[in-house]
């Protein structure tokens, strides 16, 4: 199941938002934040978003890992600010989905990024279909992401 309908930018494509501090150690000596800080806004977006949709499933262990990442810089951002990261499920498969970010500074778009997460099983250490109730819970809450 994907949305291909979805345009990163647009704040408005968002329902789920995580703030995040620009710290003075985000800042390169150009004066800007570095492409690496991005990277850590996306992983806190995605750690929010992952702590909220699980929820329901209290401390039973969802094990997933991060598989890939794309990151695509916009305009600049400058220490000291808060920035709101956006993030949304993009597509289900049997063993990852991906999620796609915004990261905003107001209504202006700074970055965008995708990210493919997999599901895996620590003993085997590779990756792992979702179990039918987690999968369930994927599907409607990517589907009430796209009303």
């Amino acid at each position: 199941m994907s949305d291909t309908t979805f345009d990163f930018a647009d704040r408005a494509s968002y329902r789920f938002f995580d703030q995040c501090s620009i710290r003075f150690s985000d800042q390169d000596e150009m004066g800007h934040v570095n492409n690496v800080a991005y990277a850590a806004y996306v992983e806190a977006g995605r750690l929010a978003y992952f702590m909220k949709l699980m929820e329901p499933f209290g401390d039973r262990k969802l094990n997933y890992v991060l598989a890939k990442v794309d990151i695509d810089y916009i305009k600049e951002i400058h220490y000291p600010g808060m920035i709101d990261i956006g993030v949304r499920m993009t597509r289900i498969g049997r063993s990852s989905f991906a999620t796609g970010y915004g990261i905003f500074l107001g209504d202006t778009c700074h970055a965008t990024a995708t990210c493919v997460n997999v599901h895996f099983d620590q003993k085997t250490r590779k990756s792992a279909p979702f179990d039918k109730d987690v999968k369930a819970m994927l599907i409607a809450h990517m589907a009430s992401e796209q009303k």
